[in-house]
């Protein structure tokens, strides 16, 4: 209990400084993208295109096409706006660093939390954390968002490693910020649960290089992250392959996993800059990035996202 208090002011001490960056890092990634802008039910107009064979005739704008030698059809930009739920692990696992890493995946997943609210925000979007707070369109969103993970840092719903179990429409979306180094079926079981009302949804795997490369050399001794237990090694470099065929074992799984709800995975290292996951995310989010959809485009055309992508 004692150890759980001190993690959480730990959180909460550290949150002023990770707003800002995750502000900067939103920054940043909004000047390489252009926003949401897409077809759909709203009143401002967007753009004008030609007209197709599968278009209704009641959607030529008559007046553009007299101008000119083809049919024009008016679209209005997409103004419905969709609820992303937001979760990040504080487990004691995500609180590891390396010496190859200045930050711990904690941190590193809160900021991409915080910037990706800020992103959704921007465009219109509402935007809350996962069993913890109401989703909202406020400009100080990713504000209250890190107020809320302050007040609520050992409550189950983020340091249990495992996203609480609400139940989630199927018009909704999630994003989660997690090692998911747990068992694979009990990682299963939490996505599943969330996935069962048919919404949408994007894993973010973030992992320190050292979990991924295991660079320890001669007699290393681990300590668990949960749980107190210790090991011993004698030569740590004997267990370099072993360890890294079950740890792509455990990621395929994931792969799997996601390809077959129809949700999206990629692979972040907190030695890469924060900015190359949550653009991708973005893009993935926009539909702009190998066949993705944003959740409520998708949810409205059918089209759910699908694949998998490792990001450095």
């Amino acid at each position: 209990m004692f150890t759980l208090e001190r993690d959480a002011h730990a959180v909460a001490e550290k949150l002023p400084d990770l707003l800002l960056e995750a502000d900067r890092i939103a920054q940043t990634v909004a000047h390489g993208i252009h926003g949401r802008r897409r077809a759909g039910p709203g009143e401002t107009f967007w753009q004008f295109r030609t007209y197709e064979p599968q278009d209704a005739a009641q959607l030529i704008d008559w007046r553009r096409s007299a101008s000119s030698d083809h049919l024009y059809v008016r679209e209005r930009e997409w103004e419905a706006a969709h609820t992303l739920w937001l979760w990040p692990d504080l487990s004691p696992s995500m609180a590891f660093r390396s010496h190859l890493s200045q930050v711990t995946k904690r941190d590193r997943a809160l900021v991409l939390m915080l910037a990706a609210a800020e992103l959704l925000v921007r465009g219109g979007e509402r935007v809350g954390l996962l069993g913890v707070t109401q989703p909202t369109t406020s400009r100080r969103a990713s504000t209250r968002i890190a107020e809320a993970i302050a007040s609520h840092a050992d409550a189950p719903q983020l340091a249990s490693g495992k996203p609480s179990p609400t139940r989630v429409s199927r018009f909704s979306g999630l994003i989660l910020f997690s090692d998911f180094l747990d068992p694979i079926d009990e990682v299963r079981q939490s996505i599943e649960t969330l996935a069962a009302g048919g919404a949408t949804g994007h894993l973010v795997q973030v992992l320190d290089p050292a979990e991924e490369t295991l660079p320890y050399e001669g007699r290393t001794e681990f300590l668990a992250s949960e749980g107190g237990e210790t090991w011993i090694a004698d030569r740590a470099e004997s267990l370099r392959t072993r360890y890294q065929a079950r740890l792509k074992a455990h990621r395929d799984a994931l792969q799997a996993l996601a390809v077959r709800l129809g949700w999206t995975f990629l692979v972040h290292h907190t030695d890469r800059p924060p900015t190359e996951p949550l653009l991708t995310l973005v893009m993935r989010l926009e539909g702009r990035e190998h066949g993705y959809r944003w959740s409520g485009a998708a949810a409205g055309s059918g089209a759910p996202p699908s694949g998998v992508e490792g990001v450095s």
